[in-house]
C-alpha cells in the first residue's frame, strides 16, 4: 500500500511540472500561405520586428500596446532549434524579453486565436519566424 501512495504522490508531483514545461514550449506551426513559423505552447504566433537588432527592441510605448512582449523565464525550443537560440534581454523598459537568435519576440494583439496570423507583413516591418530562414539576410 506504500509503494501505491508513493507512485501516486509522484504522479501528482510530475503533473505540474510537465504542464510547466509545456508552458514553456516553443512550437512550430505551418500555414498554407506563410509556411513554417514559431508559436507559443498555446499555438498564438510569436513576431519579430525588422527595425529591431540583436539584444535591442525598438517597439516602445505605444508599440508594446499592439505588439505584447512574448517573455518566458525559460524556452523548451522546438525540433531543429536549440536551446541556445532563444535568450532574455532586459529592455530599455526594464521589462524582461525572449528573443531568438538575439531578436526580440512579440505577439500581435489582433490575432484572437490560436493559429491566427494577422500580424504577417504588418507594415511591411512585422513578420512571423521560420526558423530555417532566421535572421533574414
Amino acid at each position: 500500500m506504500k509503494v501505491l501512495i508513493g507512485l501516486l504522490v509522484a504522479a501528482w508531483l510530475l503533473v505540474p511540472a510537465a504542464a510547466l514545461a509545456n508552458h514553456h514550449a516553443v512550437k512550430l506551426a505551418t500555414k498554407d500561405g506563410i509556411g513554417a513559423y514559431l508559436t507559443d505552447a498555446e499555438g498564438k504566433t510569436i513576431y519579430w520586428f525588422k527595425k529591431d537588432t540583436p539584444g535591442q527592441s525598438a517597439c516602445a510605448g505605444p508599440c508594446v500596446e499592439k505588439w505584447p512582449l512574448y517573455y518566458r523565464e525559460s524556452v523548451a525550443p522546438p525540433e531543429g532549434t536549440a536551446a541556445a537560440d532563444f535568450a532574455t534581454i532586459k529592455r530599455a523598459d526594464g521589462k524582461e524579453q525572449t528573443t531568438f537568435r538575439g531578436y526580440p519576440l512579440y505577439y500581435w494583439v489582433d490575432d484572437a486565436k490560436p493559429g491566427d496570423t494577422n500580424g504577417q507583413g504588418f507594415n511591411n516591418v512585422w513578420f512571423v519566424i521560420d526558423p530555417a530562414k532566421f535572421p533574414p539576410q
